[in-house]
């Protein structure tokens, strides 16, 4: 009956540092991504009208690193806790050890679990795929829909720069064109009274009124001349095209996992890890957990969060030993996972046990004056 409260009162309190927690890393998470999108916005990668849109993909896409973290913040901060008020002290001193907590800290844990590895196999592949479709709408939106007005733009591919003042009325005009293009060693420039964009067979054309060209060769610096009533320049297809690069992480994961491409597997370990790796925090916190009132809190949190911190970073760099060829994908998920698994359970053990490292006996003899 005791174990049941004692149970039942370590999960009410990780639920409530957990919630805390979650609330706490999401606020300082939406902060960044938020100053990251409006500096993505001002360098012409997204339509600044879809910021808040990228900014809810990009929250998704990071939702299962952000619950790892925060259970694994939420289980520490609770264990030391009872290790500083020596609840701990208490539970150890009735007979049971630290490995009798790992059946109600799994309890609290498993819905994190459910929701981490969703995230991870369904959620961030399509997270990724709405900002990949987003930023390849705006890259390929036509030419002229792409100048804002009173501004100097540059076309999609390039080769064009636009200059023009909408006409209010009506989103197809504009009134005072004037655009500069590069091609074949010429230089033209295109001045206009009015354009305006008409679509045949799916090909947007800008048509041209009342305006003059000035045509330069770029080797013999010849200049030509020119004024007419109307001229047509193409702007592309009216209709966006598929995207000419899908990133791995904007596939499925069935595709990823019937897929032996180096770049796919990679990603496939990246997703998987989230979850292998929620489950390994729950015992290497309970591994790491303690208080010493000779150094205080924050010296056991500091080195848990380093402890926590070096093994995602090698999450991400076991991704790009797989992308690249150097490790096979399930020999990284058996070394990385399998060795943080093995490890806890050893540090848990030798804590449980109350193993210490002693000398030899005649080292020690001989150690003494």
């Amino acid at each position: 009956m005791a174990s049941m409260l004692f149970h039942s009162s370590i999960r009410k309190e990780l639920a409530r540092t957990f919630g805390a927690t979650l609330v706490i890393l999401i606020t300082v998470v939406m902060t960044t991504t938020v100053i990251r999108t409006l500096g993505e916005a001002t360098r012409g990668m997204f339509n600044p009208t879809d910021v808040m849109m990228i900014m809810g993909y990009s929250l998704l896409s990071q939702l299962p690193a952000i619950l790892s973290f925060s259970l694994f913040l939420a289980l520490v901060s609770v264990l030391t806790r009872m290790y500083r008020d020596s609840e701990m002290v208490i539970w150890l001193g009735s007979g049971r050890g630290l490995t009798s907590l790992i059946r109600p800290l799994l309890v609290f844990a498993w819905p994190v679990f459910v929701l981490i590895l969703t995230l991870a196999l369904l959620v961030l592949p399509w997270a990724f795929t709405q900002i990949e479709d987003l930023r390849d709408q705006y890259q390929k939106r036509s030419d002229v829909s792409r100048v804002e007005p009173g501004q100097f733009q540059e076309s999609a591919n390039g080769d064009k720069v636009f200059f023009i003042d909408k006409d209010s009325s009506n989103k197809e005009q504009g009134i005072n064109v004037f655009m500069v293009t590069r091609e074949r060693g010429v230089e033209t420039v295109t001045s206009a009274n009015r354009g305006t964009v008409q679509v045949d067979d799916g090909q947007k054309r800008l048509l041209l009124e009342s305006g003059q060209r000035i045509e330069i060769t770029t080797d013999t610096r010849e200049i030509n001349f020119s004024t007419f009533e109307r001229y047509t320049i193409n702007l592309g297809f009216d209709a966006p095209s598929a995207r000419n690069f899908v990133p791995a992480s904007t596939l499925p994961t069935a595709d990823l996992l019937a897929s032996p491409l180096p770049a796919h597997q990679g990603e496939l370990v990246w997703r998987v890890g989230f979850f292998l790796a929620a489950i390994n925090v729950i015992f290497l916190g309970l591994a790491v957990s303690g208080f010493n009132p000779r150094v205080g809190r924050a010296s056991n949190l500091l080195f848990a969060f380093m402890a926590y911190l070096v093994y995602f970073n090698m999450l991400a760099l076991g991704k790009n030993w797989v992308e690249t060829g150097q490790m096979p994908a399930g020999q990284l998920v058996l070394v990385l996972h399998g060795g943080m698994f093995a490890v806890s359970l050893l540090w848990l053990t030798i804590r449980q046990n109350h193993w210490t490292l002693r000398l030899p006996a005649r080292w020690r003899a001989g150690a003494k004056p």
